[in-house]
């Protein structure tokens, strides 16, 4: 009897307090990332045993949450600014940072449009609008909606459109304006047009109009998570390059 309540004590004490590397990484990622990191999280999930929490939102709203004191493991913005903005205030490990993705930014329409459209300087988005909306992620805060409102700036057409913009938290809810109807025409990446069948694409914005659209991802300095540097590793590896590529992503050399 000694022995078997001995056992129960040591069981009861395992379960209450699980092996260290057993607790899952805690990654604050960007939304667009959602179907890529989704399957890449089951993949690693499944050959290591171990597993990721991801939180999805706009870049600037996780970097805040995370400079808020937010328990997170790893952070994956859209873009270098808001990395920077959480270096400059030590609050993740510049010495783990890699810059591993790209991507574009296209305009999109819903899937039954037959809307013909070229993207060019001056080309009449006001027009094709009419009295319709477009979507955009935050133009102020959100990597897409930055992206995309320096984009038509350069193109010479913002202050034609800039009162039908229909602002959105994220480049993925901006996406469902246009998916479900709400709106005409929609600026997100290329990768959320490729993850949603309820748009099509219209056209691509051309690259020297905005920025180069980099992801960078990083361990935050307070993680203690032994996980997390594997997870980050994965992110980099023959699997995972394989389904960012899929996606639409492009792949960088991570350096």
């Amino acid at each position: 009897m000694r022995r078997f309540l001995a056992a129960v004590t040591i069981g009861l004490s395992l379960l209450a307090f699980p092996a260290r590397g057993q607790e899952p990484v805690t990654v604050f990622a960007a939304a667009s990332l959602k179907t890529a990191l989704d399957d890449i999280g089951a993949a690693w999930s499944q050959e290591s045993g171990n597993a990721a929490t991801i939180s999805y939102a706009g870049s600037s709203a996780l970097a805040r949450q995370i400079e808020e004191g937010a328990p997170a493991d790893l952070f994956i913005p859209a873009d270098l600014d808001w990395m920077a903005y959480l270096a400059e205030r030590d609050l993740v490990d510049a010495a783990s940072e890699r810059r591993f993705l790209g991507n574009r930014i296209v305009l999109v329409a819903p899937a039954d449009s037959t809307v013909d459209l070229s993207i060019g300087p001056g080309f009449d988005l006001a027009a094709a609008l009419g009295d319709g909306r477009l979507a955009m992620a935050n133009v102020d805060a959100v990597p897409a909606g930055r992206y995309g409102k320096a984009a038509l700036e350069s193109l010479g057409v913002w202050d034609d459109v800039a009162g039908k913009v229909a602002q959105a938290e994220n480049v993925r809810a901006a996406l469902q304006f246009v998916t479900l109807g709400e709106a005409p025409f929609g600026i997100v990446y290329r990768t959320d047009a490729t993850a949603e069948p309820g748009v099509r694409v219209v056209g691509t914005f051309p690259e020297d109009s905005h920025d180069p659209i980099i992801y960078p991802a990083a361990l935050t300095a307070d993680s203690a998570n032994p996980d997390a540097a594997a997870f980050l590793d994965y992110l980099q590896g023959d699997i995972a390059r394989a389904i960012f590529a899929e996606q639409g992503f492009t792949v960088l050399a991570g350096d």
